[in-house]
């Protein structure tokens, strides 16, 4: 019996996994577990839906993370379904867009895990959220930055 208090669908061997409306410190424990759980059962793919997200603090970031090298470890691919800007820029402060694959769906997620390996080029359109470059393409130390 699955212990995850988060739905979860499975499509094969891809699985997709609903994150609540906020993840913070009170949470992020149990979405950590829960991917990780998911992964330990075998996903070829890990859907994160945080399409209904729309919060995401440093607690909640560290869980994707964690969850992402376990994916890596298990040859897994994790991708990420963002709809809220305040969550695509906690991601992208963060670094965790540089990471893994974020997606404006669930079904441009899932049509992107059908094709084997992380091919940029391949993605789908991210329906108005831009995809950064690599930081050193993009951004040049500013001093003001202590950089």
């Amino acid at each position: 019996m699955s212990q995850e208090r988060f739905p979860v669908v499975w499509l094969s061997k891809v699985a997709v996994v609903t994150l609540p409306v906020e993840i913070d410190i009170a949470n992020a424990d149990q979405v950590r577990d829960d991917l990780l759980s998911i992964l330990n059962r075998g996903a070829a793919a890990l859907i994160v839906d945080m399409g209904g997200t729309t919060f995401c603090d440093s607690a909640g970031v560290n869980a994707l993370v964690r969850a992402h090298k376990r994916a890596a470890a298990n040859d897994s691919d994790m991708r990420l379904v963002v709809r809220a800007s305040a969550v695509r820029r906690v991601l992208d402060i963060t670094g965790i867009d540089h990471l893994m694959d974020i997606y404006p769906s669930v079904a441009a997620s899932l049509a992107g895990a059908d094709q084997p390996g992380r091919d940029e080029k391949a993605s789908p359109p991210h329906d108005g959220i831009a995809r950064r470059l690599p930081i050193p393409a993009t951004r040049q130390p500013n001093p003001a930055d202590g950089v």
